[in-house]
């Protein structure tokens, strides 16, 4: 009987403990995931909306998407700063960080709430510009580069979350809280990585992937992001899924947005459409972040300048000819089928355009052999910088 009673208790207590570390988990770090994704969705829809519609309005189905992730995040994060600052315990402000002196929360919740009213106080900016001074001439317009600085701040405060979560929690994970974390880190980072790709994909249309300039502004971005992702991460393989939710979001977007009716409202109309245009078939981040993770695992304590150099070789050896051949896929006509998405054409651009299934020009030779060292050069400072970016979020517990 003793025996028993004891064995029950201790089951008891074992799943007890099981339960209060899985309901460790903030429920705000779920609502920033999805917030993160919202905004991700929102902006590859806008971009659509643009190209096959024209004319949105504040209260556009994009716009709402984008902005339900800005309450979403704002609202479950404030509460949380809230309860914390007014209503928690000594011992709970001291594991937060204090601010203007009465607040105290989560480095990511601080980062999702500045995003949010960034983002919010842009909307009736954004509306009052083009009230005053008629349609955008170029993407960063003041109001577009506060949205878009709101926007970064929330999807970066959702991943800080999770892994403030990860590295507070430890060893003491069971493994059902193991995996929640490890999939919202994987799903937030890939959500960023939607937007980072967004903000620079103007040097990755079609035409210009036979151009070095592509490349070097690659190694310019994306190490900084998968470096410091897999760095960072506590399980295997970050920077690879990390990838893989890129590029499963910008291509369900490609697949998605041809199913639904669209009609431009916006003159002049050059090319007449009837469905909504999807944006940009993702580029092959997938490659270069499989070899990254591997190299990462492998030299993990090496010195850091040495490991910088090893990463950008990689990055720039393996993305550059995997991109350079996969484009020259997409500009052929199995590219322009409904899988790839290169039919995608806005309204507004004459459909006989001669450049429309070229590239532009070709970078060749000794010219392609510089401009590739120049890109491994800018890839060894943003790699170690992404190496440092990655160090210090494996500290963050706060």
């Amino acid at each position: 009987m003793n025996h028993n009673f004891t064995s029950t208790t201790l089951t008891e207590s074992v799943q007890s403990q099981t339960t209060t570390v899985t309901r460790v988990i903030p429920t705000y770090v779920y609502a920033t995931v999805f917030a993160s994704l919202c905004i991700a969705v929102g902006l590859q829809w806008d971009i659509s909306w643009h190209m096959s519609v024209g004319r949105d309005g504040l209260f556009s189905p994009p716009h709402i998407l984008i902005y339900l992730g800005a309450v979403i995040a704002g609202v479950f994060s404030g509460i949380k700063v809230l309860k914390t600052s007014f209503w928690g315990s000594k011992e709970e402000k001291s594991q937060n960080i204090k601010f203007w002196g009465i607040f105290h929360g989560s480095l990511g919740a601080m980062f999702c709430v500045w995003g949010a009213f960034a983002m919010l106080t842009s909307a009736p900016f954004d509306d009052w510009w083009h009230n005053t001074y008629g349609l955008d001439v170029k993407i960063l317009s003041p109001p577009h580069a506060l949205l878009g600085l709101g926007m970064m701040m929330i999807q970066f405060g959702a991943m800080i979350s999770v892994i403030a979560a990860q590295n507070k929690l430890g060893e003491k994970m069971d493994p059902r809280t193991k995996s929640h974390l490890q999939w919202m880190y994987a799903l937030s980072s890939g959500f960023l990585l939607v937007m980072v790709y967004t903000l620079v994909s103007e040097y990755f249309f079609l035409n210009m992937l036979h151009e070095v300039l592509t490349y070097q502004v690659a190694a310019l971005m994306f190490p900084l992001f998968l470096i410091s992702i897999s760095f960072a991460s506590p399980y295997k393989y970050g920077a690879t899924k990390m990838a893989l939710i890129y590029t499963f979001v910008m291509a369900a977007m490609v697949w998605i947005m041809p199913l639904f009716p669209a009609e431009p409202k916006l003159s002049p109309v050059f090319n007449y459409i009837t469905r909504f245009q999807p944006f940009h078939f993702p580029i092959l981040l997938i490659v270069p972040a499989i070899v990254i993770d591997f190299a990462v695992e492998k030299w993990r304590n090496s010195n850091k300048w040495l490991l910088a150099v090893i990463l950008s070789l990689i990055f720039v050896l393996f993305f550059t000819p995997a991109q350079w051949y996969f484009s020259e896929v997409l500009i052929s006509e199995i590219g322009r089928g409904w899988f790839f998405g290169r039919f995608s054409w806005p309204y507004f651009a004459n459909p006989d355009y001669e450049f429309r299934f070229q590239f532009y020009s070709a970078t060749e030779g000794w010219d392609l052999i510089k401009g590739l060292a120049i890109a491994v050069g800018i890839g060894i400072l943003t790699s170690r910088v992404g190496l440092s970016w990655g160090n210090w979020m494996k500290q963050v517990k706060r």
